[in-house]
């Protein structure tokens, strides 16, 4: 709830979009499934979503404590009846009750100033105003809970939805199809090979993710080729690799991926009936795969030294 707005200003039941007779359980389930959707894990950027999502924790936090429940009804109930009252007033009467009610907060007004006054009873806003403080200091174990459950429903979202990306990405890319060119500044003549060995290259490149191979062209200085395990690996270092600002490298796909990729073109996995020499001769091939890949590579980096 904003700052500036009282809790009676606001129907929170509405707020939750349930009714006023809704059970605890209701109250609960409504408050998640609308505070997941405006989460500030959800909506970094968004401070309209951070403040809904604050009302909608403090509408929680008052309705499922008995005391604050009862005190807010109360005033609710009776601003409705005010409301009703109102409308049914003609202009003279109404005039009349707004005179009143101005002499009622100046009087009021006087006794906070510690000026004597009759002595007069709680008005059902303070004794809403005192739990809503009491609330604040001891603090809302349930909306701990609901908090707590919420974040980590969002944190194994987000898990999931990582893992998907992964598995999608590793089946769709092909890294012995798509590899990537490496060149940079080097003399015919230059024995540190412009600074840069297999080593020093693997070090710029690990960080991006598992590097399959990686060949050094033994005919021409200056260059070498290597082969990524996912497409998020490749388009990160195409993107953002310099490898030394003073001889900086330069990448560029050997054969490029389609660009737009659609989801139904991703290959069928294997039926639920296949067996357990089939799951050993599809490990076999990949071992026989990863073998030969190194000596392609070698052999493409081979035939551009000879053009």
């Amino acid at each position: 709830m904003a700052s500036n707005k009282k809790y009676s200003d606001v129907n929170l039941y509405e707020l939750l979009g349930v009714s006023i007779e809704a059970e605890q359980a209701e109250i609960r389930k409504a408050y998640r499934k609308r505070a997941l959707d405006c989460h500030p894990d959800k909506n970094p950027d968004n401070p309209q979503a951070a403040e809904r999502f604050h009302e909608l924790s403090k509408a929680l936090e008052i309705l499922s404590d008995a005391s604050a429940r009862a005190a807010y009804d109360k005033v609710l109930k009776a601003k409705k009846a005010a409301e009703l009252r109102t409308k049914q007033l003609d202009s003279k009467r109404q005039k009349l009750k707004e005179e009143l009610e101005q002499r009622e907060r100046a009087a009021l007004s006087k006794l906070q100033a510690g000026q004597p006054y009759s002595k007069v009873s709680k008005s059902d806003e303070e004794v809403l105003h005192e739990q809503v403080e009491r609330l604040r200091r001891e603090g809302s174990k349930l909306l701990e809970e609901e908090q707590r459950a919420m974040r980590e429903h969002l944190q194994r979202n987000y898990n999931e939805q990582q893992q998907q990306r992964q598995q999608d990405n590793a089946s769709t890319f092909d890294s012995a199809t798509h590899r990537i060119k490496i060149k940079w500044k080097a003399e015919k003549s230059d024995a540190t090979n412009g600074g840069y060995t297999q080593d020093k290259l693997m070090q710029y490149l690990k960080k991006y993710g598992e590097v399959v191979a990686l060949v050094m062209n033994a005919k021409i200085r200056g260059r070498a080729m290597v082969e990524l395990k996912t497409r998020e690996a490749c388009d990160m270092i195409l993107a953002y690799e310099k490898g030394n600002s003073a001889n900086p490298l330069h990448f560029q796909w050997v054969t490029p991926p389609a660009q737009d990729k659609q989801t139904n073109d991703k290959p069928t996995t294997a039926s639920s009936g296949a067996t357990t020499r089939d799951y050993e001769d599809l490990v076999m091939r990949k071992m026989r795969q990863a073998a030969e890949r190194k000596r392609l590579i070698e052999q493409m980096m081979k035939d551009e030294g000879n053009e």
